[in-house]
């Protein structure tokens, strides 16, 4: 009897002692949690890179999803850990009815944001990414079959998270002399470039599919997104703007509703530009997108479209730096004329309003230009600015610039624009009076 109670109490002490331990363990980490809570100041909710991507646990790649879209803007460096970011499997390796939804768990994945401004940091997750990147972009390429509201969604919000941010420009000095832009030589490339232009490319594709429909899509391409669209045109790197132009000119073409607000945000962008600041990086490639829409314009021209022509697009030559989009600004300005010319008065006599006084260069621009729409006017419009055109191609004549007086192209195109006898004697005899015949 008594050998069976000593042996029943090392039993009972071990089990009491375990639990204790266990007890002790379990308060330990209680406390050590509750530490690293106290000292990183935010829930272990609120950290997106703690969150798993598990391949075999597509609950756990949802919740990935749903912490992403908590903390969609935050941009994530170094510092914390992406040890469990893995990729998640290729689309040929499930079944086609699992294709969509695996779409939309990449497009989840994708809104994580890196640092690349430490190249050095997470290169494994960021190689994920843009392997990822390039899956979504194939997938968006080859699919068959509309495209889903919420496949939309998260396309719209992958591309929010990774394109829309604020721009740090480098410190340097804008000089402009002659209307030659002197700033470096080599513009500022963007470091996250790699997987920006996946997603410009992702979104381009998007935009141009077939598979996209345009009345469910507006719902998400809407005012807002294209304002925040059109900010990003001042980026210093031309490898995004160039992408930019051409999605901007894909959605005025597939999204009709937002057409005249594109106008009238482009037209607000000149206005500051042109009155405020002097300074945008995409004023040469807004331009472009204008002279495809110039072109497409139906017959008359609309009140409002004459409208922007005077108060938007001449005012555009009275920038110093004209030089960085005068070629696309001239053909805008060409193919207003050529669409209508009763513009031809409004838009010379624009030209010598703006007329540059000290500054050969642009003067020499300002000739080009003038040569290119006076091939487009008609006689009647000619002889309503034909005084005040001859008064500053005289003082042209007597400039000190060897490009401007060399520029005689202009002074003798005037002399064969006509056939007409009675036409070529009333611009000789204009030159005469001021001098120069």
């Amino acid at each position: 009897m008594l050998k069976q109670l000593l042996g029943k109490l090392p039993r009972k002490s071990s089990k009491s002692t375990a639990n204790r331990d266990h007890g002790g363990n379990h308060t330990a980490n209680s406390n050590a949690s509750t530490g690293s809570r106290s000292s990183n100041g935010k829930s272990a909710n609120s950290n997106i890179s703690s969150v798993a991507v598990n391949n075999s646990a597509p609950d756990v790649s949802q919740n990935l999803g749903n912490k992403i879209h908590q903390g969609v803007n935050s941009k994530l460096n170094g510092d914390l850990g992406f040890s469990q970011y893995e990729g998640l499997p290729g689309f040929k390796d499930v079944p086609s009815s699992e294709k969509q939804s695996l779409f939309i768990r990449k497009l989840n994945m994708c809104c994580v944001v890196f640092d690349f401004t430490e190249p050095m940091k997470n290169l494994k997750e960021k190689e994920i990414k843009r392997q990822t990147l390039q899956e979504l972009v194939d997938y968006v390429t080859s699919v068959s079959g509309k495209f889903s509201e919420t496949a939309m969604q998260e396309v719209m919000k992958m591309v929010s998270a990774n394109l829309f941010r604020t721009f740090t420009p480098q410190p340097r000095e804008n000089k402009v002399v002659d209307g030659v832009d002197l700033e470096e030589d080599e513009p500022s490339m963007d470091s996250a470039w790699p997987h920006l232009q996946i997603v410009y490319e992702l979104f381009l594709r998007f935009v141009s599919s077939a598979e996209t429909d345009a009345k469910l899509a507006k719902r998400y391409i809407d005012q807002s997104f294209i304002l925040k669209l059109l900010d990003l045109f001042d980026s210093e790197d031309p490898r995004e703007r160039e992408y930019l132009k051409t999605i901007l000119h894909r959605i005025y073409g597939k999204f009709m509703v937002h057409r005249p607000f594109i106008r009238k945000a482009i037209n607000s962008i000149f206005y500051q530009f042109i009155f405020e600041t002097e300074k945008y990086n995409g004023i040469a490639e807004l331009l472009e997108i204008l002279g495809s829409i110039i072109n497409g314009f139906a017959l008359p021209l609309k009140e409002e479209h004459k409208m922007f022509l005077v108060r938007a697009m001449i005012p555009l030559h009275k920038p110093r730096c004209l030089a960085m989009y005068h070629q696309p600004l001239s053909y805008c300005i060409t193919q207003f004329v050529e669409k209508d010319c009763k513009l031809a008065d409004t838009v010379i006599r624009g030209l010598l309003k703006y007329w540059p006084i000290t500054n050969s260069s642009k003067e020499v621009m300002f000739l080009n230009e003038l040569e290119e729409v006076l091939e487009a006017t008609q006689l009647p419009e000619f002889q309503r600015c034909m005084v005040p055109l001859f008064q500053q191609l005289a003082r042209c004549l007597n400039s000190s610039h060897f490009q401007v007086i060399r520029f005689q192209n202009s002074y003798t195109s005037l002399l064969q624009y006509t056939c007409t006898t009675h036409f070529t004697i009333i611009i000789c005899f204009s030159l005469f009076i001021y001098g120069k015949i």
